[in-house]
């Protein structure tokens, strides 16, 4: 079991813990506010391992000292944990997320988890190990998709582009499964996300995120049947903290850094079109 997959359980058992001190008042404590935002602080990062922590890493080893930033990299391998840890304090700042899904999360968990700086898009792909090409993909074949809200939808939306599917008129980012109105014979099985690179040898074809495709070594410029546009694209992943803490001079910081020509650079020269810079406001 990799080491991040044991420091997200461990977050996890402390979740109970955090929520407790937070509904007794203790997260809004005048001095623990001081000490969050003291410049002489590390500034805790909740994120993805890749390619999420990877840039992460890239800026607190080649930029953030010039900076005066202290930076530390906190790995998790799902998409709540980040999340939780972030309205609870547990850590500073997350960097997993594109603005759909942060939108969503806020309105089910009653969070106030806010985007500060877009980064980078991970095109969403359809990736087979059955199929060379998309007109191989038949009725009576099961494809996978995630089964989290946003993701879904942005999966099922990429199916209908490419003619796999069809969706009801004006249908949007929410998709689900019940607004295909012709599913072309196809059956569709719905996966956590982080799971369905592990599900591609059970089913035909899977929509996989870019950051799972690229953790299975999945290139996803190569190995994807149909690929995002990133042009346009909703997606990008964004530095998010709780409400509030936008102007922390530590996430100020970070939030240029990420948005570097160095970090341009490092996502181009390492990700190979499989990762794209999308840097701006986070809207």
């Amino acid at each position: 079991m990799r080491k991040n997959t044991k420091l997200a359980v461990g977050f996890a058992s402390v979740t109970a813990l955090a929520l407790g001190l937070t509904a007794c008042g203790t997260s809004s404590d005048p001095a623990s506010k001081d000490d969050a935002g003291s410049a002489d602080k590390a500034l805790v990062v909740a994120a993805s391992p890749t390619p999420h922590a990877d840039i992460l890493k890239f800026v607190k080893d080649n930029l953030a000292a010039k900076e005066g930033l202290k930076l530390e990299v906190k790995e998790f391998t799902d998409y709540v944990l980040p999340n939780t840890a972030t309205q609870n304090g547990q850590v500073d700042a997350n960097f997993f997320q594109h603005k759909p899904y942060l939108d969503d999360f806020n309105a089910k968990n009653k969070t106030t988890i806010v985007p500060v700086v877009n980064v980078h898009l991970e095109p969403l792909g359809l990736y087979s190990k059955s199929v060379k090409s998309l007109k191989d993909i038949k009725a009576g074949q099961t494809v996978a998709v995630p089964n989290d809200t946003t993701n879904e939808g942005r999966a099922l939306h990429l199916l209908a582009d490419n003619g796999l599917i069809t969706l009801k008129d004006g249908v949007g980012t929410d998709a689900k499964l019940s607004d295909i109105t012709d599913k072309k014979g196809l059956e569709f099985k719905e996966l956590e996300a982080a799971t369905v690179p592990r599900a591609l040898n059970d089913v035909d074809a899977a929509v996989i995120n870019g950051n799972y495709a690229i953790e299975a070594d999945l290139s996803p410029a190569k190995d994807a049947l149909v690929l995002e546009k990133g042009e346009g694209n909703p997606y990008a992943n964004l530095l998010a903290v709780k409400k509030g803490n936008e102007q922390d001079a530590r996430v100020q910081k970070l939030a240029k850094l990420l948005n570097s020509p160095e970090v341009k650079k490092y996502i181009e020269d390492t990700y190979k079109g499989s990762v794209i810079p999308a840097f701006g406001a986070a809207k």
